[in-house]
């Protein structure tokens, strides 16, 4: 007689022979873990993963190798979601220290496009401004940062805000100094500076210059000071170096590369304790904090497999959410984006799903990040899909009507990223972005149409921005400073429709 038993992870098939009535043996085969009575006398246990062959109960010697095999893959694959964040921002220190030229300390400014094209979805209208600093080697950081229309923080290696700095941050765009001390260091009384303490070692200053006026943005952001807290009394002067076009990639690996990076930035940083059972999983992948990471060939091909898988699962995560309360409006494909508390922790768990799919797509979290704060801060929507609910193709024209009156005091934006590297768009046009301070074309009633596609279409104005075929692409539609009509969702956006 045969059986098909179902569980939530296992299909699991049995057959096995009743004693006759004349006292005829079993015939041991394959049976299910449910059935303990046929269970103890197996030979074999049939999985997904293939028959498993026993011997008096003993995995045999090739179903442990083959058990072991999967248990590191398995625990790869979730490592390598669970490490997002840490790699992306491991990934931009060294695009950033090694491939832009920048060292820790200095700053580097990223104007426009040629300077982002390497960037995970970048703002194409503002300045950006980054800096690292490594608290274990060159002690406490100071920031002192300038009176102004600036938005930016401080970001532990989780790319957690140990704070924020500017319009969203305590100085509320005033100006001052922040003291930023190394995990585990003694409380310093020091007046007239804003203390807090990072969890990690590895630091990151970033801010955009929001000045409407690209001029007077960098004149800004160029005011901020950045030094160790033991030159306080006499810093040198910071040191700003312009990406000026140079070619950078910061993009996480798809290979054992990944798992290189995830052992490097680990072995310099204290553990933290919500980590530890991932700490565990990591020792049997060769990952031990203390101890050069040096894979044999049999680990290399498992982790090369789970770069890939988990990879692809990140891309699903991101692009197909299935946590709650991703969808904006009912009924429509617009999602949020960012989606992650600061300290990236629900009411009972980890949020490794939440931030997974946000540090797939993008760098950095702040408060102002979170779209929560009323007339400050920037809001993040997405969509991958249609108003059909297929997938965006760079080989096909659509539209998207833009309501008039978005509700965003500072000024809105629209645009698309590969949705395979997450960098921006780039073709013959330039780059692949919209924005109310640019010249665009609004109908009588102050709402606006804009055209997607390899082609103009005909019927289109000149907000047109042009795709690849052959290539997927998804939009970030941003608020700076998002209203009251965002908040209560009396405004919406429509969805992105295909023009046949």
């Amino acid at each position: 007689m045969r059986l098909l038993f179902i569980t939530p992870a296992l299909l699991i098939s049995i057959t096995f022979t009743s004693c006759n009535g004349n006292g005829g043996n079993v015939t041991k085969d394959s049976v299910s873990a449910s059935q303990t009575s046929s269970y103890t006398n197996a030979d074999r246990v049939a999985t997904r993963l293939g028959d498993f062959r026993l011997e008096s109960g003993y995995p045999a010697e090739d179903a442990i190798n083959r058990l072991y095999d999967e248990r590191d893959f398995q625990r790869a694959c979730q490592v390598h979601n669970w490490a997002l964040p840490m790699v992306g921002f491991h990934a931009l220190h060294l695009a950033q220290r090694d491939q832009i030229g920048v060292k820790d300390g200095e700053v580097s400014l990223f104007f426009d496009l040629n300077d982002k094209k390497g960037m995970l979805t970048p703002n194409i209208t503002t300045l950006y401004a980054f800096s690292f600093w490594d608290l274990a080697q060159k002690g406490a950081l100071v920031v002192e940062a300038p009176a102004g229309l600036i938005a930016g923080g401080v970001l532990d290696l989780w790319q957690q805000p140990i704070t924020d700095i500017g319009q969203t941050g305590p100085d509320k765009g005033a100006g001052g100094k922040y003291l930023i001390l190394p995990p585990g260091s003694p409380d310093v009384k020091a007046p007239g500076y804003r203390v807090f303490k990072s969890p990690t070692a590895q630091v990151w200053f970033g801010t955009r210059g929001l000045d409407p006026e690209p001029k007077k943005a960098e004149e800004t952001v160029r005011q901020h000071k950045i030094y160790a807290w033991a030159d306080r009394a006499k810093p040198a002067p910071t040191n700003y170096v312009p990406v000026a076009g140079k070619p950078w990639t910061s993009a996480h690996p798809t290979d054992i590369q990944y798992f290189k990076l995830v052992a490097e930035a680990l072995n310099a940083e204290p553990v933290q304790t919500r980590d530890r059972v991932i700490y565990s999983m990591l020792v049997s992948l060769g990952i031990e904090k203390g101890k050069p990471f040096n894979p044999d060939a049999r680990m290399t091909k498992i982790l090369n497999d789970a770069a890939m898988v988990g990879e692809l699962t990140a891309r699903a995560n991101a692009y197909d959410k299935r946590f709650k309360g991703a969808k904006v409006w009912e009924g429509k494909k617009w999602e949020y984006a960012n989606m992650v508390e600061l300290n990236q922790e629900d009411s009972n768990y980890t949020q490794v799903d939440q931030r997974a799919s946000w540090f797939y797509e993008a760098i950095g979290n702040s408060t102002g990040m979170q779209g929560r704060i009323l007339g400050f801060g920037q809001a993040y929507l997405e969509t991958s899909k249609d108003k059909d609910g297929h997938w965006l193709e760079g080989s096909k024209n659509y539209k998207i009507h833009i309501p008039a009156d978005v509700p965003a005091r500072q000024f809105w934006s629209i645009t698309l990223y590969d949705n395979v590297t997450r960098y921006p768009v780039v073709t013959d046009q330039g780059s692949a972005d919209i924005s109310s301070r640019k010249d665009i074309d609004k109908n009588a009633d102050g709402s606006v149409d804009v055209f997607f596609g390899p082609t103009k279409p005909a019927s289109s104005n000149k907000n047109y921005i042009k795709t690849i075929p052959g290539r997927g692409w998804f939009p970030y539609f941003r608020f700076y400073g998002p209203s009251e009509k965002y908040f209560d969702k009396t405004w919406q956006l429509e969805d992105i429709m295909e023009i046949k």
